[in-house]
């Protein structure tokens, strides 16, 4: 089975504000790229035999995605979509409207993003949040790493800073998005240590020779298992993800470095990520 962990949904332009969108057309994501309409994700992510879903919410950044956009899309197909809560803890009600996604709205995981909403991960607005998805067994995806907009702290980007939430919350499923690009190899330590603490895959082809010592980092600290395959849909597609596993894993094969194994991305594609997650079922 082919689980895409990491896609987005929301509605385009509305759910952005003016500014953000500004911002993302300076770095090449025009207003075609970031429409993703519920008939262009099905068609992009066809390839998998099941997505998570969500959108952003994040008003530092401009990130303004409503969770019914995500709930509304996810019932169409329940079989192959499951949806999660964006949230932003810097916001009133945050912790109510995560009862709202989970209890009405029927999502049953959580989106978080502290370097576009300003917030250290351990920040005390935070902890509730933390303290519910651990009793409802909502697994928590991280966008812990670097992004583009000028507002969003780096600071408050670094994929370690989530290890005070492992040990405080054992039991919680964490997914830090996109190795923690660019402190891979810090990602790469902290799920080595933290069982239930993850990393997915999404969008790192299109840096190749990064990509390469961040999955040669992951076969010798023998964490393979636990990388999760995503595509960033629609930074990325599907076809781009498989073909850019495959690829790497060739190149390094034919230039003298130490190789990646043959069977890796096909382990990865192929990982029970909704077991992995407490998902399934």
């Amino acid at each position: 089975m082919i689980v895409d962990c990491h896609t987005h949904l929301w509605k385009s332009p509305e759910e952005f504000s003016e500014g953000l969108r500004d911002e993302l057309a300076s770095v090449g994501y025009s207003d075609e790229i970031m429409d993703v309409s519920p008939e262009r994700h099905a068609a992009a992510t066809s390839g998998a035999d099941c997505s998570i879903v969500f959108g952003l919410r994040a008003a530092l950044s401009g990130f303004l995605t409503v969770n019914d956009t995500v709930a509304k899309y996810v019932r169409t197909d329940p079989e192959k979509l499951i949806g999660f809560a964006a949230l932003d803890p810097t916001e009133p009600g945050v912790l109510e409207e995560l009862e709202r996604a989970v209890g009405q709205l029927g999502l049953r995981g959580i989106k978080l993003t502290p370097i576009y909403s300003g917030y250290h991960p351990w920040d005390e607005r935070a902890w509730p949040i933390y303290e519910r998805a651990e009793a409802l067994e909502l697994p928590i995806l991280f966008h812990q790493g670097a992004t583009f907009p000028r507002k969003a702290p780096l600071k408050f980007a670094l994929p370690h800073q989530l290890e005070d939430i492992a040990l405080r919350h054992p039991n919680l499923k964490i997914v830090v998005a996109h190795l923690g690009h660019p402190w891979e190899a810090e990602t790469i330590v902290l799920i080595r240590k933290q069982p239930n603490v993850f990393s997915d895959i999404s969008g790192l082809h299109g840096r190749p020779w990064q990509f390469y010592n961040s999955l040669r980092l992951a076969v010798e600290y023998g964490v393979v298992h636990k990388l999760l395959f995503g595509t960033d849909f629609p930074f990325f597609t599907f076809e781009d993800t498989v073909d850019g596993l495959h690829n790497i894993v060739e190149m390094s094969q034919k230039m003298g470095v130490p190789p990646l194994p043959t069977e890796l991305p096909d382990e990865i594609i192929h990982r029970n990520t909704l077991k992995l997650l407490g998902l399934k079922g």
